[in-house]
């Protein structure tokens, strides 16, 4: 019996002036097909080539996109053991080593597959810019997500956790912003430390999410105020020139300077940790949890997917930008009302 082998090309090898190519059989079975020389014309260098991405991302206003790609920058770097490399000359080979170097680190599945898929994201952008040859490296390595443990808590968690009697300023604090976020239908930390008090508009909340760029509006319902005025007002004083922040997490209300608001989430996920400690939960909370938790109780109150995607801001081809001219305002805000109301 005979077999026809055919092999095809990536985009641009057919115009390299070496005819020759190199076919590889890993350890794995993966097949590697690159030419003699995968170096391009320019000769680029990853290092570079990322922080200059990171920079137009961070001018862009996407501050936590460009905080993934730096994280991946420092990775592949620690892999490399400082040294860069031309984005040419990344193959397969180069991928899958980089791919045992995190998983011997102890990483799971998928982190391992963010840094991947962040480097592949990266090596697309040089060929579409001339940069490099696409010579598909990254076809051997793990890229998808994996099933991970549910993060989203059960009603009566949630309702343990507003009744909380917090054991310090700073637990309550972590508390408070966890359902400030739950309350505002699963906002990010990022959004939250941004907020002004000019965000609300008759009666509104109104934000544009960092991740998207799309435009986020939700009814102002008193469990917010209460929140805002519990943490706030009482410092305004301790912050001039930044009295106009809605929650202090940009900026510290005991001493009026400005930080990072990753460090405040590291405490703050910290502190609710704690806080599951105290309440028996096992699987543990961090602020991510407040989106996934609204989610969750969207769906068992059987309120529709395609509300539960536009509430949370997902731009999703077969659901929400089907009826984003469709859905009423008010039929989220009843939706989030009505899982207020059940907490």
């Amino acid at each position: 019996m005979m077999f026809r082998i055919r092999i095809e090309l990536p985009t641009g090898m057919e115009k390299l002036p070496d005819r020759e190519l190199v076919i590889r059989i890993d350890d794995d079975n993966g097949l590697c097909i690159r030419p003699k020389s995968t170096r391009s014309k320019s000769d680029e260098r990853l290092l570079p080539f990322m922080r200059n991405i990171t920079e137009e991302l961070l001018a862009e206003g996407r501050e936590r996109t460009a905080e993934t790609y730096m994280s991946t920058l420092r990775s592949f770097k620690e892999f490399m053991n400082g040294k860069d490399i031309a984005i040419g000359n990344i193959t397969c080979d180069t991928t899958k080593r980089y791919e045992q170097f995190l998983r011997q680190k102890g990483l799971s599945l998928n982190t391992v597959s963010f840094y991947m898929r962040v480097l592949r994201a990266v090596y697309n952008k040089a060929v579409i810019k001339g940069k490099a040859i696409d010579i598909k490296p990254f076809r051997n390595v793990y890229t998808g997500i994996a099933k991970t443990r549910k993060r989203a808590l059960t009603i009566e968690a949630l309702r343990a956790m507003k009744r909380l009697e917090p054991k310090s300023d700073a637990m309550a604090f972590a508390r408070d912003m966890f359902m400030f976020s739950l309350y505002t239908r699963g906002m990010s930390f990022a959004d939250m430390a941004a907020l002004r008090h000019s965000n609300i508009r008759n009666g509104e909340l109104v934000y544009t999410r960092k991740k998207t760029g799309q435009r986020i509006r939700v009814k102002w319902e008193k469990c917010m105020q209460d929140i805002v005025e519990r943490h706030y007002s009482r410092h305004k004083e301790k912050v001039p020139g930044n009295d106009d922040l809605l929650l202090p997490i940009a900026v510290d209300p005991k001493t009026g300077r400005l930080r990072r608001y990753k460090s405040v989430q590291w405490k703050v996920n910290y502190q609710l940790k704690n806080i599951a400690a105290i309440l028996g939960i096992t699987n543990g909370i961090t602020m991510y949890a407040a989106r996934h938790s609204w989610a969750s109780m969207a769906k068992n109150m059987n309120i529709p997917l395609y509300v539960i995607s536009d509430s949370m801001g997902h731009h999703s081809q077969n659901t929400t930008l089907i009826y984003l001219d469709t859905i009423d305002p008010e039929v989220i805000d009843r939706a989030n009302m009505k899982i207020i109301k059940a907490i």
